[in-house]
């Protein structure tokens, strides 16, 4: 587990499945953004932000405690980050694992507004 967790912590699983036939593994958890993350500090003084470098962090962070993937990412594809995320959200993650072929897909989502969408897309693992 990663020493620093940037004041995001205490995540709850929703969800949790693994198929060994199709070679998926996934899990959807609750994650509150505190609003005393360091991830703040300096982004947007005027109007705090989670920047999407802290929104791949969690995808990266919870990928390899729940999903068990070594390397987190060879190559990010189809990133899109369409609303921004407020400190005090509580959001929903999404990781899906495809051993086959080697990709994790993700989406971060307000757990109040499921179709408010923070960020999603897919990596080569």
């Amino acid at each position: 587990m990663c020493a620093n967790l940037h004041s995001i912590q205490n995540e709850r699983i929703v969800s949790q499945s693994s198929d060994a036939q199709s070679k998926t593994k996934s899990v959807c958890l609750e994650v509150f953004i505190s609003p005393e993350s360091d991830f703040f500090d300096g982004h947007f003084p005027a109007f705090k932000l989670f920047p999407a470098v802290a929104q791949i962090y969690l995808v990266d962070r919870f990928a390899k405690e729940y999903l068990g993937v070594q390397a987190f990412t060879k190559e990010l594809k189809r990133v899109k980050f369409p609303s921004p995320l407020l400190p005090g959200a509580r959001v929903l993650l999404s990781l899906e694992l495809d051993q086959a072929f080697d990709t994790l897909s993700f989406s971060l989502c307000d757990c109040e507004q499921k179709d408010k969408v923070y960020s999603s897309g897919t990596a080569a693992v």
